[in-house]
């Protein structure tokens, strides 16, 4: 029957599901898959690029389908790279294996990049077709997206609210809510961003051990804590989980010099003290994603998650409400003028066990998402 361009969306929908293989494993690059389908429709190789430093999908895919690529098409998810980092450069590639058309959902907005791939393959005679699936690739790699646009790592904020609305029984009493089933949740995406976060406060209330338990996770996982005034215990059993990756303190130079003792033991029981150009969380998260941190999660508490939503860091808000009440007594997480479900966009809700995850990205003019380029 043989290749029809309205087979498109159907093999790309694919190569999106070859690059979900690279979820947790490929920062700071972006997941992409690859498919060469040759033109009887039939696919003869397929890729996914699976480790920083690793081959990118399109060589995979191309290596997969050997001399069967001349002639074929090519479906990426992301434009191919042009320019040398750990790796060659793929166009060039792609063009030597002989591909007729190639099918790229999004181009690359890196400036290394940013449509030289495109410019080789069609200098080179090739067909190529943009857009296909591209609010499903921009959505799949929106980590990737906001470093290289927005030099800072994507943010989520997470909470466990109780049924009327509340965090915590009383201010600094660790008040556990979510059930089994929501808390393999949390796991799961430790286990697959590149830091997650929490305030001082957060530190001194719980002492938590900020790891991921119970999900797989073949990369460090970076503990960061948001603390201006160091008031972060040498003692604290985050800094006795170092192999599970490192421990950044976020603190101000005054704090610094003012607590040079303090500063000292935090750093020889293994935190790295982390000092922003500037004040703020902006500023904060720009320093992060210089360290390498293309995603972030801040799990609490309440006065971080006011902070980041001031400061206009956050992009998307994964709310678990459980069906246990706390009562007037207990401290409530935000007020009306910090958030508002209207603030919103493409919610989704989900029952985990006895508790309902809502997620969804926030409502910010100038934010890199699709179709607001």
């Amino acid at each position: 029957m043989g290749l029809r361009m309205d087979d498109d969306g159907r093999f790309m929908r694919k190569a999106l599901a070859l690059a979900e293989r690279g979820r947790g494993t490929t920062s700071p690059n972006p997941m992409v898959g690859a498919l060469v389908v040759d033109a009887e429709g039939v696919i003869v190789g397929r890729g996914a690029h699976l480790a920083a430093g690793g081959p990118h999908a399109e060589v995979v895919a191309l290596t997969d389908a050997g001399p069967r690529a001349r002639g074929a098409t090519l479906y990426c998810t992301l434009e191919p790279c042009s320019h040398t980092g750990r790796t060659g450069p793929c166009a060039p590639l792609v063009a030597q294996a002989g591909i007729r058309r190639a099918v790229i959902a999004m181009d690359d907005p890196n400036p290394l990049v940013n449509g030289r791939g495109l410019s080789h393959l069609r200098e080179r005679g090739i067909e190529v077709v943009v857009g296909v699936e591209r609010d499903a690739a921009e959505r799949q790699n929106v980590a990737f997206l906001t470093g290289i646009v927005e030099r800072r790592p994507h943010v989520t904020l997470k909470v466990a609210l109780s049924l009327d609305g509340y965090v915590a029984a009383s201010p600094g009493a660790r008040t556990p809510l979510t059930g089994a089933v929501a808390n393999r949740r949390v796991q799961r995406q430790r286990a697959e961003v590149d830091a997650i976060a929490v305030g001082s406060g957060t530190i001194l209330a719980d002492d938590p051990l900020l790891t991921a338990r119970g999900a797989y996770r073949s990369r460090p996982l970076a503990r960061v804590i948001f603390d201006r005034r160091l008031r972060t215990p040498a003692s604290a059993r985050v800094l006795s989980t170092l192999d599970a990756g490192p421990v950044i303190i976020v603190c101000s130079d005054r704090a610094r010099t003012a607590a040079a003792g303090q500063a000292a033991a935090l750093t020889a029981a293994g935190a790295r003290l982390l000092v922003p150009a500037r004040d703020g969380l902006m500023s904060a998260c720009r320093a992060l994603y210089d360290e390498g941190v293309t995603s972030l999660v801040i799990e609490g508490g309440a006065a971080l998650h006011r902070a980041a939503l001031n400061s206009d860091i956050v992009d998307a808000m994964h709310v678990y409400i459980t069906p246990r009440r706390i009562g007037f007594d207990g401290v409530r997480w935000l007020d009306a003028g910090h958030f508002s479900w209207d603030m919103l966009l493409e919610g989704r809700a989900e029952w985990l066990g006895d508790d309902v995850l809502v997620a969804a990205r926030l409502k910010k003019a100038g934010r890199y998402v699709h179709g607001n380029r």
